[in-house]
């Protein structure tokens, strides 16, 4: 890939942003839907959605979440990973210690019901966050000698601004689907809850991406999937093929809601890698077209960690979030209905590759063990 393409990559991120905005809205214009309520700044859906249940439709989504992951663990169960080279770990860093004590001070802030403790809890969740990502990193500096803090400090510290805006996105898109409100804000002032929503907002980048690169740290969670099933084709068809699926479901969101939400997690990342594959710009799914399905399984799964401790820490909390899904909501884990989980796994690949836009691909490769064309992923049995 020449280096005139790299610089290019951000424009995809400018044509999804913009997709993501004129897309839904012009589908919502069209059914006669009043526009204000999407044209509010900041994006602020109303207080509550309604939420319905339907055995019909939990079967039915339960059953294309259980094939898509299918293929993926039982590749890992049968294989085993390879004998990768120990690399040299490094002393627990002092900032370790540090993310421990804000990680357990802020949970307990966020949990505890002591009177006059209020307005601290309602403050409690951008702490919890970073002292996670601080916990994170020096877990894989410890296991490894290095970690994204410490690699690239300049750039890691951008990912915040840049995850405030990536997140303030899908507060805009929630608008037209209404799946989550929020509890505790209700009479904030529209620049006092944007100040106060974007420090959480902040976290959401950096937490995804330091739990990517630990999970990369571990074979086990791996082994198979360097060699495994490429996609036949070329990659501009499977580009074209994505993106217009991608922009199909942003008009979805707009025309018909209650029956598309679950393009809100989905097309996002579709259009962004879309038009990056369209455009021979590198992506997070190069690698996929040799077999190699690890970025984007570790990318899942560190969507489905963080959003287990996302909401975790919201079922206590005191200014916190509730859903509203139509035909699913129910069996709720903590206060999200069980199937919402399966959004988290789209989301963490949306992740990575919004970071691996911004930053370039030689930000996400060094975390990764070998080369999409290395064979040294371990054997299977079968």
């Amino acid at each position: 890939m020449n280096q005139a393409a790299r610089t290019k990559t951000p424009m995809a991120v400018t044509v999804t942003v913009v997709a993501c905005l004129l897309l839904p809205l012009a589908a919502a214009v069209a059914t006669g839907a009043e526009t204000e309520r999407y044209l509010r700044f900041p994006p602020r859906p109303p207080a509550a959605f309604p939420a319905s249940f339907s055995w019909t439709a939990f079967v039915v989504i339960a059953a294309a979440e259980i094939l898509v992951l299918a293929p993926f663990l039982v590749r890992l169960a049968r294989c085993q990973p390879a004998a990768v080279p120990r690399q040299p770990g490094g002393g627990w860093p002092w900032w370790g210690s540090l993310g421990v004590a804000v990680l357990a001070g802020a949970w307990w802030l966020a949990w505890q019901g002591l009177p006059g403790w209020q307005a601290w809890r309602a403050h409690a969740f951008t702490p919890l966050w970073l002292g996670y990502i601080l916990l994170v990193n020096a877990i894989l500096q410890r296991r490894t000698g290095r970690c994204p803090l410490t690699a690239r400090p300049g750039a890691f510290l951008l990912l915040f601004p840049a995850s405030t805006l990536f997140w303030w996105l899908f507060e805009y898109l929630n608008q037209y689907v209404g799946n989550w409100h929020y509890l505790g804000n209700a009479t904030e002032g529209p620049w006092h809850y944007l100040t106060a929503a974007s420090l959480p907002f902040s976290t959401v980048l950096p937490a995804v991406f330091s739990t990517w690169a630990l999970l990369a740290s571990a074979p086990r969670l791996q082994a198979g999937l360097a060699r495994s099933w490429p996609l036949p084709g070329q990659a501009r068809h499977w580009g074209a093929g994505a993106l217009a699926l991608g922009l199909a479901g942003l008009l979805g969101i707009g025309l018909l809601p209650a029956w598309t939400y679950p393009m809100l997690w989905l097309a996002p990342g579709l259009v962004l890698v879309g038009w990056q594959l369209l455009r021979e710009h590198p992506s997070v799914v190069d690698g996929l077209f040799n077999g190699d399905w690890r970025a984007l399984w570790l990318a899942a799964v560190a969507g489905l960690v963080c959003g287990f401790f996302w909401e975790m820490w919201n079922a206590g909390a005191l200014a916190r979030w509730r859903y509203s899904v139509p035909l699913v909501h129910g069996m709720e884990v903590f206060r999200m209905p069980l199937l919402g989980y399966g959004g988290y796994l789209p989301f963490g690949i949306t992740c990575l590759a919004c970071v691996q836009a911004l930053f370039g691909p030689g930000w996400t490769c060094p975390w990764l063990y070998g080369r999409p064309s290395s064979r040294s992923d371990g054997h299977c049995n079968g």
